[in-house]
């Protein structure tokens, strides 16, 4: 049954306003008086926006949802476009208070989960590990949490498996995160002894880890799994998650000639354990701020049971930057947007919605996907081969007419053959000097400027409705080969960008922004001076960034313990978490201390330190 829904809203010419729910979208008409009406089934009146359209596109949508009870027959809903508070930058409301209040500027600290250390975790880090980061952020004043992709990787318990960005699911958790005593495994003798030895390891040997964790995980499924299935709480998360949760269980299972409901259960297991920390995490006013993969594995489920929405002929990677002058292949299909559009960005509003139940805050990785990938052929593997896609590649007849030659200088565009894209590293040194200078023109028009409105456009199409699906606060790695359109983008749906000293933009940092002293790609400061910083100075360090404009300033752990001769780590050059140049980077860093000793007397001058510059420059 449907209902009339009606808005009054003054649009300027070119403009028409749409009713969109989780699930539809409603194109409205416009009457006398600029009232706007729409039919409505009864369904999609339990979560809706309205929003502005021009040239296709949203361009505007109200701040809030609107929810409203089926009327009686005949009677109309009246409603009210909700603008933003006063002072609030944003466009649409987060589900943190915190993040809406004019001038917020929050502090943070970045740690990925399998690097955590306690003494009741089993050679990795794990879920309940993040209470003791949440009790240290509380007692510092910091207000963020800043963690890696927490999703399954698993495979065979190879060492590439390691790699956080290579997920089999874009919604089930690592299992090598749960905690094994509260899955049942009893802490006897032989279990503590097996757990001391691998825990006195210094890294995350991820393949002993695999093979000694998930042979107790099998163990505790077959000694407690068919209670635990029986329980109201197992059978609501089944019924919940249903959408993905199937798929991924029925994908597993077939791999490892296992049951499904083993698969069901371990995530079960997984979200109550997550869950239960990030309750714990919002009471004390502490949000997780999650990463967004732009990839999911060529042998995921996703791909498995839905590859009408992959390009899987091909790898998404990065060309050649600092990090690698091969460029990168990523090893992952591109996505085929022209299919998710169909149904809205179906996929990817689950995924978000789902993630939103753990995180207040998300990083998109490598945003610039959003606008154009860095695209490689199956055949080929190395980042040099790549290609833009979507791209405006030139004709032959527009090289020729430049009087330049095809050979050394462009390559055929996959997508469209017959035309041509500029290599990213041509081979354009033995031309003479004029054609070199016609060659650099065009070779800059096309990747900074030939794509601007095109890019633009093809980013304005997904990420309104991306950012619509959940109320995260979301920010942007725009870090890169960057389009000119990216900024204006970012600034218009009030996405925060990523400022780093090393890697600066040419213009002051602004509020809306995230800026970190380091990253996971990049060496802490103190690898980054060779180890020369004294605690002074890593403190000033820190202490310059919080006194940034930048709305949240998020450094990792070990820049924090840097500034403390008693807690920072001797062996410093094993500090870093990944390095982009390798391809083979083992993703197995590992605080150095268990984790219970940020509260304690120990910390108490470094967490005094933290207090002071949090307080100073308004963070706290």
């Amino acid at each position: 049954m449907k209902h009339t829904v009606q808005l009054q809203y003054h649009t300027d010419w070119g403009q028409v306003l749409w009713l969109i729910s989780r699930e539809n979208r409603y194109p409205m008409r416009w009457s006398e008086g600029d009232f706007w009406q729409a039919e409505v089934e009864a369904a999609d009146l339990k979560e809706y926006f309205f929003a502005v359209i021009q040239d296709g596109l949203i361009i505007r949508m109200d701040w809030d949802n609107h929810s409203s009870k089926a009327p009686k027959k005949g009677e109309v809903i009246m409603e009210k476009w909700i603008e933003a508070p006063a002072g609030c930058p944003f466009p649409r409301r987060h589900q943190q208070e915190k993040f809406d209040r004019p001038g917020f500027r929050g502090a943070g600290v970045a740690v990925p989960v399998f690097s955590l250390r306690s003494a009741s975790d089993y050679g990795i880090g794990e879920f309940l590990d993040l209470k003791y980061m949440v009790d240290w952020a509380a007692e510092t004043g910091m207000s963020i949490i800043q963690l890696l992709p927490i999703t399954d990787t698993t495979r065979k318990g190879q060492w590439k498996e390691s790699y956080p960005y290579s997920p089999i699911t874009s919604f089930g958790l690592h299992p090598l995160f749960l905690n094994l005593q509260k899955i049942g495994i009893k802490a006897d003798s032989a279990f503590k002894k097996a757990q001391k030895a691998i825990n006195e390891i210094p890294y995350v040997d991820y393949p002993r880890v695999f093979k000694e964790k998930m042979a107790y995980i099998r163990q505790a499924f077959e000694a407690n799994g068919a209670k635990d299935m029986e329980s109201a709480s197992y059978k609501k998360f089944v019924k919940e998650n249903a959408y993905w949760l199937d798929e991924y269980s029925t994908f597993c299972a077939k791999r490892d000639k296992l049951e499904p409901d083993y698969y069901r259960w371990m995530q079960y297991h997984l979200d109550k354990q997550l869950s239960s920390v990030v309750k714990y995490a919002r009471s004390k006013g502490v949000s997780f701020k999650g990463d967004l993969p732009i990839g999911v594995s060529q042998d995921s489920a996703d791909a498995y049971f839905h590859p009408e929405l992959f390009n899987l002929d091909c790898s998404a990677g990065a060309p050649p930057d600092m990090f690698s002058t091969e460029g990168q292949r990523w090893g992952f299909p591109t996505y085929n947007w022209d299919e998710m559009a169909k149904d809205n960005y179906a996929w990817w509003k689950s995924r978000l919605r789902k993630m939103s139940e753990y995180f207040d805050a998300f990083r998109i990785d490598h945003i610039l996907g959003f606008f154009r990938i860095w695209e490689i052929q199956n055949e080929f593997k190395c980042g040099l081969n790549g290609y833009f896609n979507p791209a405006l590649p030139y004709t032959i007849d527009e090289i020729r007419n430049a009087y330049l030659p095809v050979e050394g200088l462009f390559h055929e565009d996959p997508r469209h053959p017959g035309m041509y894209q500029p290599m990213i590293t041509p081979y354009s040194q033995s031309l003479p000097q004029w054609q070199q200078e016609r060659f650099g023109a065009m070779y800059n028009d096309f990747f900074y400027h030939r794509h601007d409105e095109f890019w633009r456009r093809n980013a304005e199409k997904k990420l309104p409705e991306l950012l619509s699906a959940s109320g995260m606060l979301a920010c942007g790695e725009d870090l890169g080969m960057v389009p000119d359109c990216v900024p204006g983008v970012m600034n218009h749906w009030k996405i925060l960008t990523l400022e780093m000293t090393n890697m600066e933009k040419g213009r002051p940092w602004p509020y809306l922004s995230v800026c970190a002293s380091s990253s996971h790609d990049l060496p802490p400061v103190r690898m980054q001076h060779e180890g020369k910083l004294s605690t002074e100075d890593v403190y000033n360090i820190l202490a310059s960034h919080f006194h940034s404009p930048c709305m949240l300033s998020i450094h990792p752990l070990q820049d924090y313990l840097g500034m403390d001769e008693k807690l920072r780590r001797e062996d410093w050059q094993n500090e870093r978490v990944n390095d982009p140049a390798d391809a083979d980077n083992k993703w197995k860093y590992r605080v150095h201390i268990n984790l219970d000793l940020l509260c304690s007397e120990q910390a108490a001058t470094l967490n005094t330190k933290i207090k002071d510059m949090l307080k100073y420059s308004g963070r706290s």
